[in-house]
């Protein structure tokens, strides 16, 4: 089996509805887990940065523009399987506040996205870095 490596950077993103906060969720089109927009940094832009990345791909699968609240990311790593290769995957989430856009006006790898409330993100997501991620970037938006 071949094995490789891939470096991923995507947002946890909040927004203020009133008083209360609601976080974009996005579901992949093709496989129907729920997490958070992400994809491969420098996929196109071989300098691209992690928090270059992060904002195209939550523009590309969330629909919407968004800011970065804090330059330090929360990072996450597992390992999937694709045809005969084995993927050792680090994802570099950042916390990031709604600035405009739609979710709806997402690209065709994301079948759905939206956002939710804190216990809706809980019940909702799929896999278990994403929810330890979710966990920390809460701790982080106490502190800002």
């Amino acid at each position: 089996m071949k094995h490789k490596t891939e470096t991923s950077a995507g947002g946890i993103v909040f927004k203020m509805v009133e008083d209360q906060v609601l976080w974009l969720i996005t579901q992949h089109s093709q496989h129907k887990g729920w997490g958070f927009p992400k994809g491969i940094v420098g996929d196109e832009d071989k300098d691209e940065s992690l928090e270059t990345a992060a904002l195209r791909e939550v523009r590309e699968e969330g629909g919407i523009v968004a800011k970065v609240i804090n330059p330090t990311p929360t990072t996450g790593k597992y390992a999937y399987k694709f045809d005969d290769t084995l993927v050792d995957k680090m994802v570099h989430y950042f916390l990031m506040e709604y600035v405009s856009g739609d979710p709806k006006d997402h690209d065709w790898e994301v079948s759905e996205a939206k956002f939710v409330t804190e216990e809706d993100v809980r019940k909702t997501l799929t896999y278990d870095t994403e929810k330890k991620a979710f966990e920390q970037i809460l701790k982080l938006k106490s502190m800002v």
